[in-house]
């Protein structure tokens, strides 16, 4: 970068970062120049610049050059710092779960606003499940803001819910956590799963593998592609609302994230499947990403 190694400051080792980072095409580059380099530090974003004539030694230098090489190498910011903020809290992610995204943030929201309208929050005790909890961040934020909830968070992932457990441990919700390896597309999967649930919640992979080549290399090439697409992208939805009527009791409510395109084709599944009250909930760019549902009568489910 120009410079012998012990004269680096923080302020120009992260100057001098940005300008490479936006140089190379990166996007946002001065929050990436920040983030690693706090990351490396051991500083927030803010104390980077409290600290801004802070020295950078040596191995500090060589660990932040390693991050950036990844980082202009297209592997994702959340993956260098090992860190995720969902619903303002930090979350641990690496390569073996999908990096959170706000439209999750949306569902939980919007699963809250709703499920409390509904009284379905009164109940004794709410249980809820997550299915593909990834991360767990889904399962961490209702067990941290339903004070009476117990959570059920499924994957098929051995490796994701090692993850989601390491994030309930972080957030102190551990005890209000069940954690189970399941298949959403198997035959047995409520019996793997459980039934009788008031809140029944998923992210499901949904992008169609036709669309797979189109999507940024960050994605594609780092993130796991398991949690991300299935053939058709419509398989889970299908699968989860055909298992409504056993995982849910009456009165109990489905909330999906749906994929920008295809909200009408999912209300349809939703509705061959006896859902009722099926609404749809935008993001903030004013697409469909949400869809939520009520359960009818215990002889048809939702």
């Amino acid at each position: 970068m120009g410079k012998n190694d012990k004269e680096w400051l923080a302020i120009d080792l992260m100057q001098a970062a940005e300008r490479h980072f936006r140089d190379s095409g990166i996007e946002s580059a001065r929050l990436n120049a920040e983030v690693l380099l706090a990351c490396v530090l051991g500083l927030t974003r803010m104390e980077l610049y409290l600290k801004h004539d802070r020295p950078v030694f040596e191995k500090e230098l060589e660990q932040f050059r390693r991050l950036c090489k990844e980082r202009l190498k297209g592997r994702p910011l959340q993956y260098l710092t090992g860190e995720q903020i969902f619903y303002g809290r930090s979350f641990l992610v690496d390569h073996r779960v999908l990096i959170p995204r706000p439209e999750t943030e949306l569902l939980v929201e919007h699963a809250l606003e709703r499920a409390n309208d509904s009284g379905v929050l009164a109940a004794e005790e709410v249980r809820v499940l997550d299915i593909g909890t990834g991360s767990g961040c889904i399962a961490v934020m209702l067990a941290l803001t339903i004070p009476n909830a117990a959570v059920t968070a499924v994957d098929i992932s051995r490796d994701a819910l090692d993850v989601a457990a390491g994030n309930a441990r972080r957030h102190g919700v551990t005890e209000k956590i069940t954690f189970r390896q399941a298949d959403a597309l198997g035959e047995g999967f409520v019996d793997q799963a459980g039934s009788r649930y008031d809140m029944v919640l998923s992210n499901p992979p949904y992008i169609p593998l036709e669309e797979w080549e189109s999507l940024q290399t960050e994605v594609k090439d780092h993130e796991p592609r398991i949690a991300l697409t299935d053939p058709g992208g419509f398989a889970f939805y299908r699968a989860i609302s055909g298992n409504a009527a056993s995982l849910l009791k009456p009165g109990g409510m489905l909330f999906f994230e749906l994929h920008a395109d295809v909200a009408e084709k999912v209300v349809g599944i939703m509705k061959n499947e006896g859902l009722m009250d099926i609404e749809l909930q935008q993001d903030y760019a004013g697409f469909s990403r949400m869809v939520s549902a009520i359960a009818a009568d215990g002889s048809r489910g939702l």
